[in-house]
């Protein structure tokens, strides 16, 4: 048995623990902090958080996001040790997964992008960017990529406004995209570089339109359409970079 293949499952399993700890933190409390149970509110012991344990106070399990994400960090890290994308390599391929997947399971379950987590993604996303494209190429696909989704988000904004006015009713001007999805944008402007953002927007948008018109119709089918019912976008972004850069 070739002992070095530990590396990257003991790193997959290090990435699934962080990004849950991120992504359970984060959202509630605004900062790095020890860990609540979501049921009970309960400061769940360290020990017990990494170690898996049901909370003491309720016996709440934990979640199927949380077994789901430290078997694909696991697995993804294997790949990506196994076949280092092309230009980022294994390090910045590795750092980038952790910080793409925690933006991504925060907007699943919280339809949110934390200030402070576009911030560090703009800085890594710049770092990565001028490795990968040059200065120009990252500069000029970070004000496309926000530029053209702050262009979205604004015609958004209007169509909200537009149909409270006619429907009589409050709409909420972030349901159709919100302004975390324009500084993520702006963020993987900086990853791909110019041109290539174009193409990343273009696919997520119509992933995001595909996946929109399914839903539509499913609940249609079923009898349970809402108007205007929200959906996160940020995944189609995510999905879509990642299709681009680990090749």
């Amino acid at each position: 048995m070739n002992v070095t293949i530990l590396v990257p499952v003991f790193l997959g399993w290090l990435a699934g623990a962080l990004v849950n700890y991120l992504a359970d933190v984060l959202p509630a409390r605004r900062r790095l902090d020890q860990p609540t149970c979501p049921q009970c509110g309960t400061q769940i012991r360290w020990a017990d958080y990494w170690l898996l344990r049901n909370c003491r106070a309720c016996g709440r399990h934990r979640s199927w996001r949380t077994w789901t994400t430290y078997v694909l960090g696991l697995v993804a890290t294997v790949q990506i040790w196994l076949f280092p994308p092309r230009g980022l390599g294994f390090v910045l391929g590795f750092i980038l997964l952790v910080y793409l997947a925690t933006v991504f399971i925060i907007d699943v379950e919280h339809r949110l992008i934390l200030h402070p987590v576009s911030v560090f993604g703009a800085l890594l996303g710049l770092a990565i960017g001028i490795i990968l494209h040059g200065t120009a190429s990252t500069l000029i696909g970070g004000a496309a990529g926000f530029g053209i989704m702050f262009i979205l988000y604004y015609f958004g904004v209007l169509f909200a406004r537009m149909m409270s006015r006619r429907r009589g009713e409050t709409i909420e001007e972030g349901d159709a995209l919100g302004f975390g999805d324009v500084n993520l944008a702006g963020i993987l402007g900086l990853l791909l570089g110019w041109p290539l953002i174009w193409i990343g927007l273009l696919t997520a948008i119509l992933a995001g339109g595909a996946v929109s018109l399914m839903l539509i119709l499913g609940m249609l089918a079923l009898k349970r359409y809402r108007v205007f019912t929200a959906i996160p976008y940020a995944p189609f972004l995510i999905l879509s970079a990642v299709f681009l850069l680990y090749r």
